[in-house]
Order: C-alpha cells, then sequence, then structure tokens
C-alpha cells in the first residue's frame, strides 16, 4: 500500500555538504495528465504545473540530503502519445532548460540530460549542450533529467558496444550504459525512488541503479508534491534497514 504521509520539519543539517555525500533520489514524476483532469482542464495544464514543481524540489533536495537527483521527464514509449502533447513537453523541457540553467548556476547545480539525444528536436538539443555546459562546474547537487529514456533499451545498446569483448564485469556493463545515455559521471545506484500519483512499478527507469534501491509511493500527484513530501520520503528512507541480500548481524551471529 502507498505509505501515508505525515507532515515532518524542514532540517537544513545538510545544506553546505557537496553531492558527493548526499543519496542519489529518483523520482517518477507521475500523474500530470490526472491531476488536470481532476480539475476539468486539459492534461496540457498539468505538465505546465509539474514543471514548476521540478524548481521547487530541485531547491529543496540539497537540504534533505540528497547529492543526486534523477527525474524521469520523457520514456522512450511517450513518444507514442498525441502527437501534440508531445510537441508541448518537447517545448516544456526547452523553456525550463533556458529559464533555469542561470538558477542552476547560482544554487551550485549540475544539470545533465540522460537519455537518448537522436530522436530529439534540434532547438531542444542546443539547449541541452547549453545548459550542461553552464552549469558544469555545480557541486551542491548532480540534477539528472531524463528524456527519451528507457533502461531496458539502455542494457540491449551497451551489449551491443560491448560485442568482442573478453570479459564483460557488472562494471563495464555499467559504464556501457553510461555511454549510451550520455552520462560521463559516476555510475551511482539509486537509494531511494519516489513514485508518485499513485501507481506502484517502475515503468523501464533506472532498472540497474534500483537493484537495491528503497521504493517509496504516493497517491498524491506531482502537481501537489511538495518539499515536506520529498522530506518524508527521505525521512522513511533513513528510517529502513537496508541489508542489500545480507542479514542483521545480531541474526547472523
Amino acid at each position: 500500500m502507498p505509505h501515508t504521509h505525515h507532515p515532518m520539519k524542514h532540517t537544513h543539517a545538510r545544506q553546505s555538504q557537496p553531492a558527493q555525500s548526499g543519496i542519489h533520489v529518483a523520482i517518477i514524476m507521475d500523474g500530470n495528465g490526472r491531476w488536470a483532469n481532476a480539475r476539468g482542464r486539459p492534461r496540457t495544464a498539468g505538465h505546465i504545473a509539474g514543471a514548476r514543481v521540478v524548481r521547487k524540489i530541485v531547491e529543496a533536495a540539497p537540504d534533505s540530503g540528497i547529492g543526486m537527483l534523477t527525474l524521469y521527464a520523457f520514456s522512450a514509449d511517450n513518444w507514442a502519445r498525441p502527437s501534440r502533447e508531445v510537441a508541448l513537453l518537447m517545448r516544456l523541457f526547452r523553456r525550463y532548460l533556458v529559464a533555469e540553467t542561470d538558477r542552476c548556476v547560482t544554487n551550485d547545480v549540475r544539470m545533465r540530460i540522460i537519455g537518448r539525444r537522436d530522436r530529439i528536436p534540434g532547438e531542444l538539443l542546443r539547449a541541452i549542450t547549453a545548459a550542461e555546459e553552464a552549469t558544469q562546474h555545480g557541486r551542491r547537487l548532480e540534477l539528472r533529467i531524463a528524456v527519451d529514456y528507457s533502461a531496458r533499451d539502455a542494457m540491449v545498446r551497451a551489449a551491443e558496444l560491448l560485442q568482442g569483448a573478453e570479459n564483460i564485469t557488472r562494471e563495464s556493463l555499467a559504464a556501457a550504459m553510461c555511454k549510451v545515455d550520455h552520462w560521463s559521471g559516476e555510475a551511482r545506484d539509486v537509494d531511494l525512488l519516489i513514485r508518485t500519483g499513485g501507481e506502484q512499478r517502475l515503468s523501464d527507469f533506472l532498472l540497474w541503479e534500483c537493484a537495491y534501491a528503497e521504493l517509496y509511493f504516493t497517491d498524491r500527484r506531482w502537481p501537489d508534491f511538495t518539499a515536506t513530501d520529498l522530506q518524508s520520503a527521505v525521512n522513511e528512507f533513513h528510517s529502513r534497514e537496508r541489508r542489500f541480500g545480507s542479514v542483521p548481524t545480531a541474526a547472523a551471529g
């Protein structure tokens, strides 16, 4: 069942810590369309409202002890949506990148896009390049936005890249997956995966990196998600015992 939320006091204890010391949180930002439909508005209104929430969550992330934040913005399967909705999403991505680049620089946030790039419109691709170059010195938060992303497709393309290799290891496969998805940073596992909107599935998002992720599902739709909700999810994460396949020391003894 989805976790029941209780308001938590927001903490600023980790505000000055570098990104490397924080946890990796991934978010499936679901529920934009249903949020809009419930208000008698078009799905596009939900996407616009959701984009505003992204800004708030990115700003709140470092103070919640998050060093890397990966947001699922557009999956490879989303190309099958109505063409008008897809076109609007592409324009929204570009508008977000242009509007938020300076804010990321000011807040010491490094922004990068992961996923395929051969199907993305040229204007958006140029905005991606400009945003990544402008924010490359950010150290407080690693912000990754997944666009035209599919974890299973990435595994297939990584395997093709490694054809002929004598010894394929977890490390070499992970590195190949990073390469095909235009990620040059550390291949970090996900510590906490959050999905809004009430659904309880991974939807082809970071399947490899989520091998031992803690999963947190909430009925709250993405346009209603707040910094307090984020902190509640992180607090829940820290309350769980992570065993990574082993047993507690006391039980083992």
